[in-house]
């Protein structure tokens, strides 16, 4: 099952952004309610501690409201009910401007759900990122004008970039040395391949 959660932060147009399907599970977490609106989502579940978002829901939403001094974020609650609820692939929507904190906060997220068996990416119209680890990853062009690659792991071998301007072949990148940034991809799509270690691959373009 495919679960859509709607987070905070501005979402912006003209960037491609996942769309739920009738079939979809659709979670709002706290303030991302609106963003959720705005898109033509209809989520049948609102999550959080509601400090951003303080308007009456409509009877067909269930609201699972938690005190606002907890130990998880928002974001991270909606990935749980997602999960429990049997979710293995989660788009997050949002979440990626705004407080730096609660951006970098959400992208551990997608790690964390790889770990868990569960694909992820999350997008707000300027950027979309999804992790991956020892595997490859088909990256279609949908319109974002940028690719890029950064480790995550302090060291990350084997890295393979084809299809685009900058191509890589058995590459090695650290985390504390980002050179594959700002990428193209040239055609329809591009491959992207890591032999050890975990990257998050970026799609980007810059503000209008």
């Amino acid at each position: 099952m495919n679960a859509f959660i709607y987070l905070g932060g501005n979402v912006y147009e003209g960037g491609y952004i996942d769309r739920p399907t009738e079939n979809d599970l659709v979670i709002a977490a706290d303030g991302g309610y609106k963003n959720a609106l705005r898109l033509g989502a209809k989520p049948t579940l609102a999550v959080g501690d509601f400090d951003s978002f303080t308007d009456d829901l409509p009877p067909s939403v269930e609201k699972m409201q938690v005190p606002a001094e907890k130990d998880f974020t928002d974001s991270q609650l909606a990935v749980d009910v997602a999960q429990k609820k049997g979710a293995k692939q989660i788009f997050l929507i949002g979440g990626l401007d705004g407080r730096i904190d609660h951006a970098l906060s959400n992208l551990a997220l997608l790690e964390s759900l790889w770990h868990d068996g569960v694909r992820a990416v999350i997008a707000d119209g300027r950027n979309r990122v999804r992790y991956i680890e020892s595997t490859s990853e088909l990256v279609l062009n949908v319109g974002y004008k940028y690719l890029s690659i950064l480790a995550v792991d302090k060291k990350v071998k084997g890295v393979y970039i084809d299809g685009c301007k900058y191509p890589l072949k058995n590459a090695r990148l650290e985390r504390d040395y980002q050179f594959a940034v700002s990428n193209e991809i040239e055609k329809n799509c591009a491959l992207v391949a890591v032999r050890r270690g975990g990257i998050f691959i970026v799609e980007s373009r810059d503000a209008k």
